[in-house]
């Protein structure tokens, strides 16, 4: 029986979060009555509520939908870490003893009895599950996916399969490291991109990060698979249970692993790249969303379409296919013919690693181009810990303005401002800006050749707003 099948009403606590709102969409799609709170009004939670869930923003018991406070046995409520301890419904919901699980424990129950593809590690999760659902999605493969992102090609986060399989379909999920939320999933295939030290906040150090790494390798199911980045901490693959299979994979055979690729190349906007692994070589890949990091993460997604039976034809048409995910390597201004050296982009990148490989991609795809790079902090904790990285990486561009730090669900730490990364980076013009200033300045100073926002802060409401701005400028359009 469907373990979620006894709660025809389901609440969410936090239902614009973008994990939340795929959870959402499913209960919705699947017959339950879904209602919820965010703190405000996002353009996701308008689609939600053009959907049919009803979602409000004022934090009072009486908004509490009437149906979810008569019916306590037959609603679930789901949380996320986000929502603050003095939360009035949260409390009013605790006291009352409603069932209260968060989202993680939800996704665990949902994939429960399911073949799962569950991809974890500290950056790349999201770029590499919405791959994998794509690539089986694409060639016809029946799948469900639950997604950290909005895809391009789907137009959502959340991929439901046919009727007729939606019990047996493999199931796509986002397995997140934080608060150890991924120990709720027992998958058949595992992907790890990464464990670099993040999330210090919960953890405390990286080996108390790494070995929640290897309790959720030890969770994947006899005779799966594991398809880990070369880059991880070793001890990692060697937790996986006696007859898991692991294939390690990275952009270099010199580095040793199974999976690799070569003959990567840039053209325009796409790399062009030869996969060559256990499940055979496919030569002559071509992937429309940039960046080395974006090849790795296809190596990957492609490995587990070779495990589902996908042919290197399949494989060439999916990856050709493949649109990437909002707010991840995405293109929001090419100028026209007045300004063709000029291009807008913005990426969630909120991790040193993560900047370091965008940057460098950018390089790559604009050699001697002046690069500006408007970056928002995320987390107090967070910069404390990783802001020399931060500073390095940042350094990479011409020119850095840096931005507040997006809170999130942190309070203020003392001495922990974004001076902390300013101080350090070595670029050759860098500056602490206000949102006013930084649309301000696109008005009048055209001193770049590639902008790019970068962060996963509330960074992405500046994006409409330069994108009009600059598409005034280089292409005297009114958007």
């Amino acid at each position: 029986m469907n373990p979620v099948a006894a709660f025809p009403h389901v609440f969410f606590l936090g239902i614009g979060g973008i994990g939340m709102s795929a959870l959402a969409r499913w209960f919705r799609a699947n017959g339950h009555s879904v209602s919820g709170y965010d703190k405000t009004p996002t353009p996701l939670t308008q689609a939600l509520a053009a959907e049919g869930i009803v979602v409000h923003y004022q934090d009072a018991v009486e908004n509490i939908p009437q149906e979810v406070r008569e019916n306590k046995a037959q609603t679930l409520v789901v949380l996320t870490p986000a929502i603050p301890k003095d939360h009035q419904e949260w409390a009013w919901l605790r006291e009352q003893g409603y069932d209260i699980r968060k989202r993680s424990q939800v996704l665990g129950l949902l994939t429960q009895g399911r073949p799962t593809i569950a991809v974890a590690g500290t950056h790349g999760k999201t770029t590499t599950s919405s791959m994998v659902a794509h690539l089986l999605h694409h060639a016809g493969v029946p799948c469900a996916a639950f997604l950290g992102g909005i895809s391009v090609n789907l137009g959502s986060n959340l991929l439901l399969p046919p009727a007729s399989s939606a019990d047996t379909a493999p199931v796509v999920v986002e397995a997140d490291e934080y608060d150890r939320s991924f120990l709720t999933l027992f998958p058949d295939v595992a992907i790890i991109t990464s464990t670099d030290a993040d999330h210090l906040d919960i953890y405390g150090n990286k080996e108390a990060l790494v070995d929640s790494f290897r309790q959720f390798v030890g969770q994947i199911k006899p005779g799966g698979t594991l398809i880990i980045n070369h880059t991880a901490d070793a001890s990692v693959a060697q937790a996986a249970p006696a007859g898991v299979r692991v294939i390690r994979y990275g952009l270099s055979p010199e580095q040793g692993p199974e999976l690799y690729a070569d003959a990567i190349s840039a053209q325009g906007h796409q790399f062009r790249f030869d996969l060559h692994g256990p499940q055979g070589t496919v030569s002559g890949l071509e992937l429309a969303v940039p960046g080395y990091h974006n090849v790795e993460n296809m190596l990957a997604a492609a490995c587990v379409g070779q495990l589902y039976g996908l042919t290197p034809e399949q494989l060439h048409a999916a990856v050709a296919a493949y649109r990437g995910v909002k707010r991840r390597f995405e293109f929001i201004l090419t100028a026209g013919a007045t300004h063709p050296d000029k291009v807008y982009v913005d990426d969630y990148a909120h991790h040193p690693r993560e900047i370091e490989a965008f940057l460098r991609s950018l390089r790559t795809l604009y050699p001697g181009r002046r690069v500006r790079v408007i970056f928002q902090p995320h987390l107090f904790s967070r910069t404390h810990d990783f802001a020399a990285g931060f500073a390095e990486s940042l350094s990479l561009a011409d020119e850095v303005v840096l931005m507040d730090i997006y809170p999130a669900r942190e309070l203020p730490m003392p001495g922990v401002t974004s001076e902390l990364i300013l101080s350090q980076i070595t670029a050759p013009l860098k500056s602490l800006q206000s949102w006013e200033e930084i649309l301000r300045n696109a008005e009048t100073d055209t001193n770049f050749d590639v902008l790019a926002t970068v962060g996963a802060g509330d960074i992405d409401k500046l994006v409409p707003r330069l994108k009009n701005i600059l598409d005034i400028r280089w292409n005297g359009a009114e958007a």
